[in-house]
C-alpha cells in the first residue's frame, strides 16, 4: 500500500487515510471490516462508478448524482475524521 504523505511529514492522518485498506477488504468481502477502517469507502466506490458510467454513457447526464454523491462523500469523510481524532479515546 501506498503510504500517506501528510502523515509522513506532519504526523497526522489525512481525511482520505484508511482508503487503499479499506478498498483492499470490499475485494476481498470484509465489508464491515471495511466500514470501521474508512466510512465513506461504499459512497466512494458509488462515486468513482457514476464518474465511470459519465465518461463512458455520453447520453446519460450523471452531474446531479456525482454532485450528490461527492458532497455526501465529504460529509461522511469529514465526520469520520472528526469522530476518529475527537471521540475515539484509546
Amino acid at each position: 500500500m501506498l503510504p500517506c504523505t501528510t502523515k509522513k511529514l506532519f504526523g497526522v492522518e489525512c481525511f482520505g487515510c484508511g482508503t487503499q485498506r479499506a478498498a483492499y477488504m470490499v475485494a476481498q468481502g470484509n465489508f464491515v471490516d471495511a466500514f470501521k477502517m474508512f466510512p465513506a469507502i461504499y459512497t466512494t466506490i458509488l462515486l468513482c462508478l457514476f464518474l465511470f458510467l459519465h465518461f463512458v454513457d455520453k447520453k446519460r447526464n450523471y452531474h446531479k448524482i456525482i454532485i450528490s454523491l461527492a458532497i455526501l462523500n465529504a460529509i461522511i469523510m469529514v465526520i469520520a475524521y472528526i469522530y476518529k481524532h475527537f471521540f475515539n479515546f484509546k
